[in-house]
């Protein structure tokens, strides 16, 4: 473990890092600068994530060092952010190769990443405010580098604008906070005698405010607009936007999280999530397009993991985002290879289907009410073994029941135990890391946990009846609405980059 002055050091060699990588980004805009440089490049942005991991296993936890606070939660969001914009801009190097704005790719990619580890890493609120707001500013300049593209500019405007909402409310939320309390620094403004100062309204003005700057980069219902239009940008920035960015939400709640102690704003949260969650499942399974598909997902899971935040389980819901952005990250990076092949298995394979299927959702229901009675006094357990229950569910009617013969079966058991087996690992390897957090965490209302059991299982139920009913006119109604909410706008839609026309008549110059 590092003492005090090592962990300053620690601290310095790190930004020390981070100034280096983003010169070496800047220096690479120079198109005097040969091409070849970019592996150079990549060295360079390889030593903030090596030096971030080091404080990861070696930092003392839980301390303030000047305007910096290092806890797990810290060092672990700047490591997983560098190390995600490092694998990306690694891929880069090819799948980029031959693209006019190539140079500028790898200095916003660096830029982006390193304000938002800076963001995670401060704990001063005024700094995580600037540094997000540069995130931001980085993620929309990604998304516009095609600027001959119309579509592109079209989704930058639109992200640009929904951004600078989500930004002004977490600002404003932030000076409301810092004039209240008189602080500026999480273990400052957080003491009881400081929240004691914030009444009710005033607490339930700045949960809303930070519950605003929280759905919009999630791509929440009503603000999912943003993450649908985005799809026309290049598989990298679609990658590190779902891997690095939708999901912070967790952590700024995390992080605000005493505000949030038995406020009615939860409420709100849940709602809207809740919807979120109904909506990215059936934008899922409605579209074909693979990276729309990757988005109605996105947006569903976001919806699970701000659930998890409201109900007060902040661990489960940190060990969801990046469980999540690793998962959607290799989604995205591999999606030029994917194909898609559906087999329909006979009618006999269908009967012989059945009574698996009704073992596997049996086996299901026995696990997901295992894992709440285990600890029925934790509202989240409901709604964790719900959640459970259904993916489990889900798992086996794909891998085992439709497995093909007693082979087919065999291995989906076995990647089935497989997959149980890692998780369990991981999650527990993560919960006990997390537990040294300083975090406030209330039950909710049981009426609340209930009534968010009961609107997943609607929607479980209404998309379960809407596929068995395909001829009837709700199922119609159903569709298109969720198409609707899928699909982009026709100024973000084109069959094919018209710009390229022009660039392949000259010979690609």
């Amino acid at each position: 473990m590092l003492t005090s002055p090592n962990l300053s050091l620690l601290l310095i060699l790190l930004f020390v890092a981070i100034f280096i990588s983003v010169i070496s980004g800047v220096i690479f805009l120079n198109k005097r600068i040969s091409l070849a440089y970019v592996r150079i490049h990549i060295y360079l942005v390889a030593l903030p994530p090596l030096i971030a991991f080091i404080g990861l296993i070696l930092a003392p936890k839980n301390i303030n060092i000047g305007l910096w606070y290092s806890d797990i939660l810290s060092w672990l969001m700047a490591f997983f952010v560098l190390i995600i914009g490092l694998i990306i801009q690694r891929y880069c190097v090819r799948y980029l190769a031959g693209d006019r704005s190539y140079r500028k790719y790898f200095t916003l990619f660096t830029l982006t990443t390193s304000f938002a580890s800076i963001a995670w890493l401060t704990g001063d609120l005024r700094i995580m405010v600037v540094s997000w707001g540069f995130t931001l500013v980085g993620l929309t300049l990604l998304i516009s580098l095609t600027s001959a593209w119309r579509v592109t500019r079209a989704a930058a405007i639109v992200t640009g604008k929904l951004f600078f909402l989500s930004w002004l409310a977490l600002l404003l939320a932030v000076i409301w906070l810092g004039i209240v309390t008189g602080e500026w620094h999480y273990t400052g403004i957080f003491t009881d005698a400081n929240l004691d100062q914030i009444n009710a309204w005033t607490r339930f003005g700045i949960n809303m405010l930070i519950i605003l700057a929280v759905m919009i980069p999630a791509a929440q219902w009503p603000f999912q607009r943003w993450l649908i239009e985005s799809v026309a940008a290049p598989t990298p920035v679609s990658a590190i936007m779902h891997a690095g960015i939708v999901n912070a939400g967790g952590i700024m709640l995390t992080r605000f999280s005493p505000l949030f102690n038995g406020d009615i704003a939860t409420i709100v949260l849940l709602c809207f999530a809740s919807a979120s969650v109904l909506i990215g499942a059936g934008i899922s399974l409605v579209h074909v397009d693979y990276k729309r598909l990757l988005v109605g997902s996105t947006i569903g899971q976001m919806g699970f993991m701000l659930i998890q935040c409201a109900l007060g389980a902040y661990i489960p819901a940190i060990i969801h985002l990046i469980l999540h952005g690793l998962f959607k990250a290799t989604l995205f990076l591999r999606s030029g290879s994917a194909v898609r092949h559906f087999n329909v298995p006979s009618r006999a394979n269908e009967r012989m289907s059945y009574l698996w299927i009704l073992a596997g959702r049996g086996l299901a229901i026995m696990i997901g009410l295992g894992f709440w009675l285990s600890a029925p006094e934790q509202g989240y357990r409901l709604v964790s073994g719900l959640i459970l229950a259904w993916s489990l569910s889900v798992s086996w009617t794909q891998l085992v029941a439709f497995g093909e013969g007693k082979f087919g079966r065999i291995m989906g058991l076995l990647v089935l135990g497989v997959v149980g087996i890692v998780y369990y690992i991981v999650h527990h390897f993560f919960n006990d890391a997390l537990h040294t957090i300083a975090f406030h965490s209330a039950q909710p209302p049981m009426f609340v946990v209930v009534i968010v059991a009961l609107i997943l299982l609607f929607g479980s139920l209404m998309s379960t009846w809407v596929a068995r009913h395909r001829s009837s006119v709700a199922f119609s109604i159903i569709y298109m609405w969720i198409v609707h909410l899928g699909d982009a706008k026709i100024e973000t839609v084109e069959r094919h980059p018209n710009y390229l026309k022009k660039y392949l008549s000259k010979g690609g110059h």
